[in-house]
């Protein structure tokens, strides 16, 4: 058994399909961990990059094989599609090679708690009310994650670990950090009218873990930027995990595609 088993494990926003998406990382993760639950939090495909271009490495493959085989042997895995597979929401209920296709989720963790999951882009108001805009702030932010990715495969090649240059543009902007905050607002309003005790999402790249009005808010994260999950222990504990620091704890750097 894994030194890393957990009894859930939650990730989102993998966006196969894309060259941002750190592959390595991922399977490097689901290697070593093991765990009852494997959620899947939306916007694991990247359906709106597929209709440009296809892009679909063969490492792309090897997590799906990956999946498969916690299945096997036993891992109760649920899907729970976001905005970029949103068509994968037409299979709501149903189970497609053992991985079960919700579009919400209701979690009981180990201490009897009630946790609300579900991807999150319903809190985006720029997503709900203005597409449009949303598509435009899409294309900017997949041009600042080509800078990140050309920018730490020189990191790479001078033996530096990764840093993401996108993620530190992103938390720096004012209104990108006020729209987050107002996301987590609505995010905590949802679960509290829901009477959870908290809430797992995903969506706008921002992991957390944190607790405001009585009510847990976690986010897992991504795995374009941060490389990060949301693993809730034996015990009932949430921890947000941050696998590029894992990763650079080992002494190992991941190779990185130019």
């Amino acid at each position: 058994m894994s030194n890393n088993f957990y009894r859930s494990i939650f990730i989102s926003d993998i966006h196969l399909g894309t060259k941002e998406a750190k592959i390595d990382y991922l399977i490097d993760f689901l290697k070593k961990t093991e765990s009852e639950y494997l959620y899947l939090i939306g916007d694991v495909f990247d359906f709106w990059k597929l209709k440009s271009g296809w892009y679909w490495p063969p490492l792309n493959n090897e997590i799906i094989r990956i999946v498969e085989q916690k299945v096997k042997q036993g891992t109760r895995v649920i899907y729970i599609p976001g905005n970029h597979d949103s068509r994968m929401r037409d299979y709501a209920g149903a189970n497609i090679n053992g991985v079960e296709i919700q579009l919400t989720h209701e979690h009981i963790s180990a201490k009897d708690k009630r946790y609300l999951i579900l991807h999150g882009d319903e809190f985006d108001s720029f997503v709900i009310t203005r597409e449009w805009l949303s598509n435009i702030g899409s294309w900017s932010y997949d041009a600042l994650l080509r800078v990140n990715h050309y920018f730490n495969a020189v990191r790479h090649r001078l033996g530096m670990p990764y840093w993401s240059l996108s993620a530190f543009v992103k938390s720096s902007i004012k209104n990108s950090v006020k729209h987050i905050e107002r996301y987590e607002s609505v995010a905590i309003e949802r679960a509290k009218s829901q009477n959870m005790h908290g809430i797992i999402c995903g969506h706008i790249h921002k992991p957390a873990n944190r607790t405001q009005d009585g009510i847990n808010y976690l986010n897992t994260g991504d795995w374009v930027e941060t490389c990060s999950a949301i693993v809730e222990d034996q015990s009932g504990e949430f921890h947000l995990i941050d696998w590029i620091e894992k990763y650079q704890n080992r002494g190992e750097l991941v190779r990185i595609a130019a």
